[in-house]
This record gives C-alpha cells, structure tokens and sequence, in this order.
C-alpha cells in the first residue's frame, strides 16, 4: 500500500454492495489521483468481495480490500487503519460519495496545515444529495479549534461533517471495543483527541451524505442498548468540565441508562466515576428513562 500517496480512502462495509457503487463511480472522477482506497469488509455475505474485485481490475487508481469477521464498524476501522501509511485517512460510509474534487480540495488545504503539529486533520462540510448544508458552516473559515468546542460546545454535535485525519494521530487513538459489542459512537474518540489536537474547519463541502433507512444513524437507539458498555464510556467522556453544562447533564443520563442496560447498580456507577455529584443528580431521571427504554 501507498506508493507514496498522500490520502488514504477508509470504507468500512457490512452488505452494501449495492450502495458501494456510487462510492466508487465518484472516486472513479476525482480531479486529483492522489489517493488510494481501502475496503474494510466486516463479514459481508452479499458478493462484496467479487464486486471490489472487479473494480480493482477496472479502476486506474488503488483499490485495496480487507475481510474480517463481523465485529461493527468501530472494529473495521482499527483492522483498517493499522495498514494505512498515507499521510491522510478519510473515513467515508459505504452509502455515501464524494464531490469530483475532494481530493484536490484535501491535497490543497494539506499543502498549507502539514507541518504544523498541534493538529490531527481538517473539517470538511457534508451535504445532502439536494445540495442542502448538513448542519452549520464554520465561523471563520479556516477555524483552527477542537471537536469539543467546534462541535458540541457550539451545539453542533448532531450534523456529521466530513473529517479528514493525520493517519498517525488516528493510529494514536484506536476505537475501544468491548466483547460482544458491535456499535460504538465514533465521537468517543473525536472528544478524546480534542483533548490533545485541534483541527481546521473549512467551509467546503466534499462529501454527500445518504441516509438509509437501515442504517447506524436511523437506528442509534437500538444499537446503543445492545452495546451498552461502549455507550456508558462514550457518555463518561462528555461529564468532564471542558464539555457545556447541558450536555454534560445529558452524558450523565446516558451513563446511567446504558449503564443499568449493562447490568451496573446505581452504587458502581458512582464508584467508577469521579463526577458524583452530577451522577446523583441525573440518577432519577436517568434510571426511570431506562425502565421506559426496556
């Protein structure tokens, strides 16, 4: 892999075929080559693998394919980005494509930032296949901040944009995964890198968002008591005192709904945690919202 290319294409997949073929007709256009990507399969059973083969015959740029049993996306991805060596990785869903120069516009804003050490990426705004903005555009442009005040803090939190990482930051940061578990929010380890880095924010869009009706976004709450272990250490990271209050109080339910979901008491709860007073409070509220959810 890498031939010296800077930019490293990441699709983790679980029987999307079909939607893959509008992820690689746009990858087919790109106004700039300077790329490669990578197809993390996560157990599929639907002829994906002769399907990426077959474009690997046909396709004039780098195509590389990786089968692993399934485990969830969080999973595909750290089987995915130890084998990456370009500079950049950009994660993109197999249901989702790219604009003909988002390569270009990567390379261009990469050739400015590269050398400066106190970031892991760059910020890129998604849009919707109407060509409507997901969520809000950055003030200024070329913001340099974090994740936490960019985007939760800003109250931003809900609209995915499309981030583009140092791969050696990212390898810094490997999704945790717990046993038996197969979803996890990718944003546990976005806060956790916010902590240490920050990113440039570019009012660009590059990247066009599809939502499926069997998809991790329309399904998040179902997902999220069947992972609950995973969901209760994402909900952990948003108690800290650099997050807003109300999303602190928000995480603080969560800590305690997916926590019940995992079999904790309410008295493990609090041991394991060093915001108790703000656990104490939520307590209530929290454990009656779990016995709704059950």
């Amino acid at each position: 892999m890498n031939d010296k290319r800077t930019i490293t294409i990441v699709t983790p997949t679980f029987n999307r075929k079909q939607t893959l073929f509008a992820l690689y007709q746009s990858l087919a256009v790109q106004t700039c080559r300077d790329f490669e990507w990578l197809v993390i399969d996560d157990g599929s059973t639907d002829g994906t693998k002769a399907q990426i083969k077959q474009w690997q015959n046909e396709a004039d740029f780098a195509i590389y394919y990786l089968y692993k049993e399934n485990g969830g996306k969080h999973t595909a991805l750290n089987t995915g980005i130890k084998t990456v060596e370009t500079e950049l990785i950009f994660i993109v869903d197999s249901d989702d494509c790219l604009t003909s120069d988002a390569i270009e516009t990567i390379a261009c804003y990469h050739s400015r930032y590269s050398e400066k050490r106190s970031l892991c990426g760059y910020v890129f705004l998604r849009k919707m296949p109407d060509g409507k903005i997901n969520g809000k555009t950055f003030r200024p442009n070329e913001k340099i901040s974090n994740y936490i005040e960019e985007r939760i803090n800003a109250d931003d939190i809900m609209a995915d944009k499309a981030e583009v990482f140092f791969t050696k930051c990212l390898k810094e940061y490997p999704f945790p995964e717990y046993p038996g578990e197969r979803f996890l929010g990718e944003d546990i380890i976005w806060i956790r890198m916010a902590r240490k880095y920050d990113m440039v924010y570019i009012n660009e869009a590059i990247y066009v968002s599809s939502y499926h009706e069997d998809g991790l976004t329309n399904n998040r709450r179902m997902h999220n008591i069947k992972s609950p272990v995973g969901c209760m250490h994402r909900a952990e990271e948003f108690l800290k005192r650099d997050i807003k209050l109300k999303y602190r109080i928000k995480g603080a339910l969560q800590y305690i709904i997916y926590g019940k979901f995992a079999g904790y008491s309410i008295g493990r709860l609090l041991k394991e945690n060093d915001y108790k007073a703000l656990i104490l409070l939520c307590t209530f509220p929290g454990i009656l919202i779990y016995h709704i959810w059950k």
